[in-house]
């Protein structure tokens, strides 16, 4: 993911869509042989050989000269920046066909086709979103082969057999193009705001549907509220009459160049001409500001989180609306808290109290409280900062959950009101909790999942404070039972210690001979915490292993260890992941080469600089949707929301940063690199896909033997929407690339 959002929820919806194009985990139970058809065939494999000796298409050197801080950088393919040109879509194109010829000549692709598409597509639902609302629980609802995820409601956790769709964009656009970014009832459960954005773009317009029978409120249908760059939110009135709203400009209310930016806080009465809502909270707010709206239980208060880019820098600001709902107060925002004050979450109790998790002198975070009216200076510390860090919290009428990192997995600590701790919920090892969601009382929802078991959502009911499954549970087509987990560390090159999740077959040999897939990430404190996913098993059958680093630049360890991975620091990010790809070889998993890399988004910046910096250690590299020229990355919209993570050119010790590891300009000429596959998307608001397009003319112009693919994929974006069956496409060229040129072949056919 490149953009950090800015609540935790948000982040694992976004890594959960670029999952569709990453290889990630297992599951439990005992493989499927791979078919013999699915193992890499010499003719087959000549066929493909000829398809890259036909070569890609040439793309012209058009130097341009720019002078940064005296230093000055040749860029020979900025024309390849204009997507909407015309010269480009042609080069574009002519990529996509040489990418074609040469996965389609691949073997196995039927088979392979047809294992992936019964993975994927397999016929077993899972709710993965919920919420709590007039005694009925909201949930998104995965449901192949449906190609676009549903909203449904039911009476709770294991009721899902009565559900009622409220939404279904399979209906609203039949060619499964329209995707639900999020959805918010309101408080009485009686209303639903969705939305909906289209083509991957998630450039969201906010519908407003009642929850029985699903009529839409066409008069309430509001464009440019969500948005690839700063998200976007809602935060309903105690009495549904209205709700708060991000809104981004109009078009004729700012430069094109900016209508990504200046994101304010409106509020539409519903019913209403959209023409006279008002802004509630619009001044005082960074350019870069990325707002998420909340009110609290009885409606009476609001609160605005508002985040300066994607950095991890948060204010928080809080509305008295008054004790006369029909005419609320709208507009008076009170600041209550800084940058400076790293509160980075804050939260409504059902009482209306406030309760802050901070960073402010316990960079693993801390938990404070003070009435809703009260400034910062009255905060009081319930939950001291501990070895644990806290990602998570959640206040209910008589607890306090926290869901904490450590290392990478999670634990989950319940507290009472006062702070003292209670118990530590009985979690699988090696797991992760992604959601605590309240139900009535002191019970909550957990949803869970782990490299080896699938997710579902688990009960917590206090009054025996045990923890159940409910029936909210997604079923595996597949079974992991030969798999085991591993947590093992390497050093890295400064001697920080690195830990590294290995899944692989029991009893698996370390002789050096299996093929190993690494992944990692190492930004915007988004830890590379255990997540299952099914179509790993093809990978395992093929005798493979599996490794997931979490290197700095995460959140894994708290705030230092993020801060040790970005900005002037980020080159520890990748000491840190070759690291890891040194110790998987001289553990004696694997071999360079055998040894495979992916990633995407920050972790497709990952890609670029381990495969440029140390080419001689992997045999194929997979990289979607990635970043790779660092001094043309804040140009664009969504880039400048990234200065605080990775820097800026005009800053000149942020510059040299960059400069050292931005993989374009460390492409060498007569250097073998290798193979590489280039996947992105046309409507990526996050990533501009111009860094595919440069990255791979670059590689392809240095005289690399191995093939340098660029798979552009016309009507997705960044990850965030993508249909079902594209989804499959996608896969079958990720692991056909894979298998080819990684698996070995059997001595016979060799």
């Amino acid at each position: 993911m490149f953009r950090g959002m800015t609540v935790r929820t948000g982040v694992r919806d976004t890594l959960l869509a670029l999952s569709t194009v990453t290889l990630v985990a297992a599951c439990a139970g005992a493989p499927e042989p791979i078919p013999q058809e699915m193992h890499p065939m010499p003719t087959a494999s000549a066929t493909a050989t000829a398809a890259v000796e036909a070569g890609p298409p040439v793309a012209a050197k058009r130097p341009v000269v720019d002078t940064y801080h005296g230093v000055s950088v040749t860029d020979d393919y900025r024309w390849l920046e204009n997507g909407d040109d015309a010269e480009v879509k042609a080069w574009s194109a002519a990529e996509n066909a040489f990418t074609r010829r040469t996965l389609d000549a691949l073997p196995g692709r039927d088979a392979l086709t047809t294992k992936l598409k019964g993975i994927i597509a397999f016929e077993s639902p899972d709710w993965y979103r919920a919420a709590w609302r007039g005694k009925r629980l909201f949930a998104m609802k995965e449901a192949p082969p449906k190609q676009q995820s549903l909203l449904v409601v039911m009476k709770g956790p294991n009721a899902p057999d009565k559900e009622q769709v409220i939404v279904d964009p399979n209906l609203v656009d039949p060619s499964g193009g329209t995707t639900i970014d999020w959805f918010i009832p309101s408080l009485d459960g009686k209303l639903v705001a969705v939305s909906l954005s289209s083509g991957g773009s998630e450039s969201g317009t906010v519908h407003v549907y009642d929850v029985d029978g699903g009529k839409e409120h066409t008069a309430d249908t509001i464009p440019r509220v969500h948005g690839g760059t700063a998200g976007g939110s809602v935060a309903w009135l105690a009495d549904g009459s209205g709700f708060f709203y991000t809104r981004y400009p109009a078009p004729n209310e700012r430069a094109a160049a900016d209508l990504g930016f200046y994101q304010e806080l409106w509020f539409h009465k519903l019913g209403a001409d959209t023409k006279t809502d008002v802004p509630s909270l619009n001044k005082s707010l960074p350019k870069i500001a990325e707002i998420v709206v909340k009110t609290s239980d009885d409606g009476r208060f609001a609160l605005a989180s508002v985040a300066n880019g994607d950095g991890g820098e948060f204010e928080q600001w809080v509305l008295d609306l008054g004790k006369d709902k029909k005419k609320p107060v709208l507009d008076k925002w009170r600041h209550l808290s800084t940058l400076a004050d790293k509160v980075v979450e804050a939260r409504f109790a059902p009482d209306s109290e406030l309760w802050l998790r901070s960073l402010k002198d316990a960079p693993k975070g801390k938990i404070m409280k003070l009435g809703p009216t009260e400034d910062l200076k009255k905060a009081k510390v319930v939950i001291p900062e501990s070895d644990a860090v806290i990602d998570e919290m959640l206040v209910t009428p008589g607890r306090v959950f926290t869901a904490d990192l450590v290392g990478g997995p999670y634990q989950v600590r319940v507290f009472d009101r006062k702070g003292k701790e209670l118990s530590k919920l009985p979690l699988e090892a090696v797991s992760s909790v992604w959601r605590i969601e309240p139900l009535e009382g002191d019970d909550v929802l957990l949803r869970t999942e782990s490299y080896v078991t699938a997710p579902s959502w688990q009960l917590y009911r206090d009054k025996d404070q045990k923890v159940t499954p409910t029936k909210l549970a997604k079923q595996s087509p597949v079974k992991f039972d030969d798999i085991e987990v591993v947590r093992e560390t390497c050093t890295s090159k400064d001697g920080t210690k690195v830990p590294l999740n290995i899944m692989r077959k029991k009893g698996v040999k370390l002789d050096g001979t299996s093929p190993l897939l690494l992944t990692g990430y190492g930004g915007y404190a988004i830890s590379e915490s255990p997540w299952y996913d099914a179509r790993v098993r093809v990978w395992m059958d093929a005798g493979g292993v599996f490794a997931d680093a979490n290197i700095r630049g995460g959140g894994e360890f708290g705030e230092a260890w993020h801060h040790a991975g970005n900005l002037t620091k980020k080159q520890n990010v990748f000491d840190d992941f070759l690291a890891c790809a040194k110790y998987v070889v001289d553990a004696g998993y694997t071999k360079p080469d055998r040894l495979a890399i992916i990633g995407g988004s920050n972790g497709g910046l990952l890609m670029g600089a381990a495969l440029t910096q140390a080419p001689e250690m992997f045999k194929a590299v997979v990289s979607m949707v990635g970043i790779y020229d660092m001094l043309r990355v804040e140009l664009t919209p969504n880039g400048a929301f990234n200065v605080t993570e990775f820097g800026t050119v005009k800053d000149k010790s942020l510059f040299d940063a960059m400069m050292g590891y931005s993989p374009f300009h460390h492409v060498k000429d007569g250097t073998q690199y290798p193979a590489v596959l280039f996947m992105t998307g046309a409507n990526d608001p996050r990533v501009d896909p111009f860094h595919s397009r440069k990255m791979t003319a670059r590689l392809q112009a240095s005289g690399t033997s191995a093939p340098v693919l660029l798979r552009t994929s016309d009507n997705t974006g960044h990850g965030m929407g993508t249909p079902l069956d594209a989804q499959i496409a996608e896969q079958v060229d990720v692991y056909s690339f894979l298998l080819d040129t990684v698996v070995p072949k059997p001595a016979s056919m060799q």
